[in-house]
């Protein structure tokens, strides 16, 4: 019988044949030592594509906070540590206190210095008012990148219950304060006294600009000697340097437009003294009526305390609801203090 031949095998594109065995006779087993038919070998698979990188998310993210970097790790890759040190810098206290005595300085010799001269001239609590804002506002844009522009005993004690201004700071600022109370005071004293018309009368005119209640109260020279009492004063006191206070806390709060605080601050004591000007010539400010009552008659400083205790009460007040209901986040705290990172470590070492 004829046998079959068979059907040649298509072999892949590319794959070289191997040589074909002799086809086996009848009754003879195929040689063990013939080559086996080549199998298609596969093509390789195309290499996968690199997967895309992660995207930067969060703070920092321009420098690579945020990604994972175990997915990039090569063997030529380092990690980078950088250590950075934080530290609190900003002027001395030398350099605060100078600056609380000039800013001081400047607002009582604006403020007590107009309410002097106008007595000669007819005194008007507008004229008042706006050189003690003037003189604020001014002063504060001057020194309060130094000392945070107090220059009121009350606004100290306030910032500091608020946690704005260090405990340590309160005595040194008190003290600054007055200082340039009594400069400002003897420097306007002491001009007067060269003036021959009031010769003799230089405490009676300075006592003028000194504060005070009852039959010392401003308005009673237009009452008959009848004027508002020591309640009264505390409480128009007391009330208005917690506004003053207030708005000096939020006017250079952080968060806000701080660079209005001096005018924030300046007007709100204008509109303040216009308030209490009548009742009691309108302090809202230790140091100035101790300056005022330096050179003034005996009653000024027998009456002195009030515009001690009242501005301090307001001030506490304020300072208190600041911190509890409108206090920054910890770490925003301190006014008075700049955070400057002056030391950054970086060490480079290779992945192991």
């Amino acid at each position: 019988m004829p046998q079959d031949t068979p059907e040649p095998t298509e072999v892949p594109e590319g794959t070289t044949p191997a040589p074909a065995a002799p086809p086996a006779t009848a009754g003879q087993p195929a040689s063990a030592d013939a080559a086996p038919v080549a199998q298609p070998t596969a093509a390789p698979a195309p290499a996968a594509a690199p997967a895309p990188a992660a995207v930067p998310v969060g703070y920092g993210a321009a420098s690579g906070y945020g990604t994972d970097p175990a997915g990039d790790a090569g063997a030529d890759d380092i990690e980078v540590t950088t250590a950075v040190r934080a530290t609190v810098t900003g002027p001395s206290l030398v350099a605060r206190f100078g600056a609380e005595l000039f800013g001081t300085f400047v607002v009582l010799l604006a403020g007590l210095g107009t309410a002097l001269f106008a007595a000669l001239v007819g005194i008007t609590d507008v004229r008042v008012a706006l050189a003690f804002g003037f003189g604020t506002i001014a002063a504060f844009i001057a020194v309060s990148h130094v000392s945070g522009g107090h220059f009121n005993p009350a606004i100290t004690l306030g910032s500091a219950l608020a946690g704005r201004t260090p405990w340590s700071h309160l005595l040194p600022y008190w003290v600054a304060q007055l200082l340039g109370g009594a400069l400002a005071s003897a420097v306007l004293f002491v001009t007067i006294s060269s003036f021959s018309a009031i010769e003799g009368n230089e405490r009676t005119l300075f006592s003028i600009t000194a504060n005070g209640f009852g039959e010392h109260s401003p308005i009673a020279s237009a009452a008959g000697g009848v004027g508002f009492e020591l309640v009264a004063a505390l409480l128009i006191e007391g009330v208005l340097t917690a506004v003053l206070v207030g708005v000096y806390l939020g006017a250079t709060d952080r968060r806000g437009a701080r660079h209005q605080a001096a005018f924030a601050v300046g007007l709100t004591l204008a509109f303040a003294i216009l308030v209490a000007g009548p009742v009691t010539g309108g302090s809202l400010n230790p140091a100035r009526s101790t300056a005022a009552a330096i050179f003034a008659e005996s009653w000024a400083w027998g009456q002195v305390w009030v515009f001690w205790v009242a501005p301090l009460v307001g001030a506490a007040l304020a300072g208190l609801l600041y911190r509890a209901f409108a206090s920054a986040p910890a770490d925003d705290d301190v006014l008075d203090e700049e955070i400057a990172l002056d030391e950054v470590d970086v060490a480079v070492s290779p992945v192991r």
